[in-house]
């Protein structure tokens, strides 16, 4: 009996050692193969791709140069696809790459309420000084909106799935409505499954 307990817990704890998990730091830029879904690596490649694409289109040159650095504003990049995908963090990716450039500035509109709230309280609630309050009606208006897609196709035959990504973006002159720089970029995933079906 004491030899089947000595047994019994030496393979219980092969069992538990076998179970036991390690977390490590990885590359955030290294290429991400989990699965066929929208992942970081893609992320990466759009938000690159649209952001090179937009700074070396003359258009666009021609808006930044003399150091103009026009006012723009994200639209939150529309998710077309059939899966559930962060679009907020694509269009904060291509919108920070943009503005550590240099050559444009932005206006946040996601934070218009609480910007409202607090001209609100500065001016209106009393407990702030009026020669230091800020007034309302001082803010720049933009003069540019850059809007996107994300749209997929996804295909399955039952041994291969295909999952095509298309990402399109526009900049949009608010005084004109011409559109002065459109671009997309393509994305294809593939899993073929093996003879074993894995």
């Amino acid at each position: 009996m004491n030899r089947i307990t000595h047994i019994l817990m030496l393979a219980l704890a092969l069992v538990l050692s076998g179970c036991a998990s390690k977390v490590e730091y990885g590359d955030a830029t290294a290429v991400e193969t989990v699965d066929l879904g929208f992942g970081s690596t893609d992320l990466q490649a759009v938000a690159a791709k649209m952001v090179d694409s937009m700074m070396t289109t003359p258009s666009v040159q021609m808006l930044t140069a003399n150091n103009q650095r026009p006012v723009l504003f994200v639209d939150r990049v529309t998710n077309k696809t059939s899966e559930h995908i962060d679009t907020e963090s694509i269009t904060d990716t291509i919108s920070t790459q943009l503005l550590r450039s240099g050559q444009f500035r932005f206006i946040d509109m996601t934070k218009v309420d609480a910007v409202r709230k607090q001209l609100d309280y500065q001016n209106h609630s009393g407990l702030v000084d009026p020669s230091k309050a800020i007034q309302f009606g001082r803010q720049v208006g933009a003069q540019y909106m850059l809007y996107g897609n994300l749209s997929s196709i996804v295909k399955d035959n039952g041994s291969t799935k295909d999952v095509y990504y298309k990402m399109t973006m526009r900049l949009m002159d608010l005084d004109s409505g011409l559109i002065e720089w459109a671009d997309e970029k393509e994305l294809r995933k593939q899993k073929s499954k093996t003879l074993f079906g894995l």
